[in-house]
């Protein structure tokens, strides 16, 4: 099969299926992933189709959003090396929020149950994670939870970070760019989002690689807003340098 036949191909399965993954496409057709890869950028190039971690979307799903499975699954070295580097932020006493995400969450994990602080999270997995630390004082914003994130969101989760201050908030995104900011598919998970950016004092952006110079549909606040961005050594240092000039501190995990 010659590579046009084959990306016509590509492009039809993504169309039918919602996405394509390198593995699987390098299994059914019996070529390398080097080789999907190359088609995968040739397709995103024509504005057929656009890239994402380990695979590709129709060109116009801003709105797509994997489940909670496949982004805890996906990266998974990288969201350690994060977690672990994000320890390094923790106050010696006071108040986090932390957002409804897969990094977050693996954060949430590794926080010592010797630690004394004030936690606040509209994610139903975190707080499950942490309601046995002894020295948490754990508060669970409410609201309608979505299925796809078991994040609350709504005019709940809204009215109670408008009535805190937190020192530090800990925030996920599936995309960022100093172009297009910070996006993820919902606007109901969005609009959370900015409200915890305005409840903390300092924000920290907890992303991979990968979510950089993706947009989703729902925009939540300007690369400007992060205080620090902690990702990994796959973001590259002319995009970290990048970063830095707009008055973001970024550490490469």
């Amino acid at each position: 099969m010659y590579a046009p036949e084959r990306q016509q191909e590509i492009l039809r399965l993504a169309r039918d299926g919602g996405r394509v993954d390198v593995v699987s496409l390098a299994e059914e057709f019996q070529v390398t992933a080097e080789t999907i890869r190359r088609d995968l950028k040739a397709l995103d190039r024509a504005g057929l189709l656009r890239r994402v971690h380990g695979g590709a979307i129709p060109a116009g799903r801003l709105d797509f959003e994997p489940d909670l499975a496949e982004r805890e699954s996906t990266s998974a070295d990288e969201k350690d090396r994060i977690a672990k580097a994000a320890l390094a932020e923790l106050p010696a006493a006071g108040t986090l929020i932390l957002d409804a995400g897969s990094t977050v969450a693996r954060f949430a994990a590794a926080l010592p149950l010797e630690a004394e602080l004030t936690v606040v999270t509209h994610s139903l997995p975190i707080a499950a994670r942490l309601a046995d630390h002894p020295g948490l004082q754990l508060h669970l914003v409410g609201g309608r939870v979505r299925h796809r994130t078991r994040a609350a969101v709504d005019a709940w989760a809204l009215r109670a970070y408008g009535e805190i201050r937190a020192d530090v908030l800990f925030v996920a995104a599936n995309g960022f760019s100093a172009e297009h900011g910070l996006t993820t598919p919902d606007l109901a998970e969005a609009a959370v989002k900015r409200a915890a950016v305005a409840a903390a004092r300092r924000v920290v952006l907890l992303a991979d690689s990968s979510k950089h110079g993706q947009e989703h549909f729902a925009r939540f606040g300007d690369l400007s807003d992060v205080d620090l961005l902690i990702t990994d050594s796959g973001l590259s240092p002319d995009d970290t340098a990048a970063i830095e000039r707009g008055g973001t501190e970024v550490v490469r995990a």
